[in-house]
């Protein structure tokens, strides 16, 4: 199967630049596998969808303010980082800008001073292991400090931070959202749990890995990022009680998918545990936990469209997302919803 088999046209116009007053007034379009129809509805009616008995599972990662503006100690440089992953207490792996100027040794300053990274070496592909040093509680640091690292398709600065959380964030570790989550209030989700839907939630840190394109044109060359999920007991009994009482799972996102295809057994029962994840979902998968998934509109040749491609068929999915466009839709992280149903 080739990457060029996922492309679709997309005006720039369409790629939503902001996020919307009221989180769940975005439009969903929910697309049924058996019939190949879809319905054009308001992101409030994903109710209407959901039955007594269903589980709606929902990645509670929170994303770091993790995009940092600095200056190279001694030179004045402009520099910046962008974290990636934490390797202990003070060190971690980074992007840094201008790469050139990062050596081992050199010193980038943010704040003032308030917060110094030191480079410690050059690793593989490029990137930065550091390490910082500050008076005070890292986290409280990083986040006067920080800004969100917002996709490179949007370049409107975002006024309030939170509004690239979900609200039910909660452990910190991501460099992106789980964009699909971020539809929900809270108000939203107390009507659909007093409906009797039950509500799990797991965690995945979503990596910048989540933005690259897919290079190799044989879509089985490409090799897929890494990412880090845990999922508690507790979480697990709850989607597996679902799936014996034959109610649905409906999966928020492609990150919860992932996840939970990840820890799935050959009967297709959540087992509670963490670790690292390089799953890659394309048609031809076979899903042994989701059964509908919500998820917002994704870019063209990317592993994400893939992955919706290999739960309701590569032609339909491709149908809506031109249905999409010629109405108007507005696209990726702060863009609509799809549901996508498959029974």
């Amino acid at each position: 199967m080739k990457t060029s088999d996922f492309y679709f046209d997309l005006p720039e116009e369409l790629i939503a630049q902001e996020p919307l007053a009221d989180r769940s007034s975005s439009r969903l379009l929910v697309v049924e596998k058996d019939t190949e129809k879809w319905q054009h509805r308001n992101f409030k009616d994903i109710k209407e969808y959901l039955h007594a008995g269903d589980c709606l599972v929902i990645n509670d990662t929170r994303v770091l303010p993790a995009r940092l503006y600095g200056e190279r100690v001694g030179t004045g440089a402009a520099m910046e980082i962008l974290l990636l992953t934490r390797k202990d207490l003070d060190t971690w792996e980074v992007l840094v800008r201008p790469g050139k100027k990062a050596k081992p040794g050199d010193k980038i300053s943010f704040g003032s001073g308030k917060l110094v990274a030191e480079i410690l070496e050059v690793i593989e592909g490029g990137n930065r292991m550091i390490r910082f040093i500050y008076d005070g509680v890292f986290e409280a640091i990083l986040d006067e400090l920080g800004e969100m690292p917002l996709p490179p398709y949007i370049t409107h600065r975002l006024e309030d931070k939170e509004r690239y959380q979900t609200v039910y964030a909660k452990h910190e570790g991501s460099a992106a959202a789980p964009t699909a989550g971020l539809h929900f209030t809270p108000e939203l989700l107390k009507e659909i749990e007093e409906m009797g839907v039950n509500v799990a939630r797991v965690t995945l840190h979503v990596g910048l890995g989540t933005f690259r394109p897919v290079k190799a044109e044989d879509i089985l060359e490409h090799e897929m990022h890494s990412e880090y999920y845990v999922v508690e007991q507790e979480q697990a009994n709850i989607i597996n009680q679902t799936k014996r009482n034959n109610g649905r799972v409906f999966s928020v996102g492609t990150t919860s998918t992932r996840t939970l295809e990840s820890v799935a057994d050959e009967d297709g029962m959540v087992q509670a545990k963490s670790g690292w994840t390089q799953i890659f979902i394309y048609p031809g998968y076979e899903f042994r936990v989701v059964d509908c998934l919500i998820t917002n509109f994704h870019l063209p040749e990317s592993t994400l469209i893939m992955l919706v491609s290999a739960l309701v068929g590569k032609d339909l999915t491709m149908a809506a997302y031109a249905e999409a466009v010629n109405e108007r839709y507005r696209f990726f992280s702060f863009g609509d919803a799809c549901l996508f149903l498959t029974k």
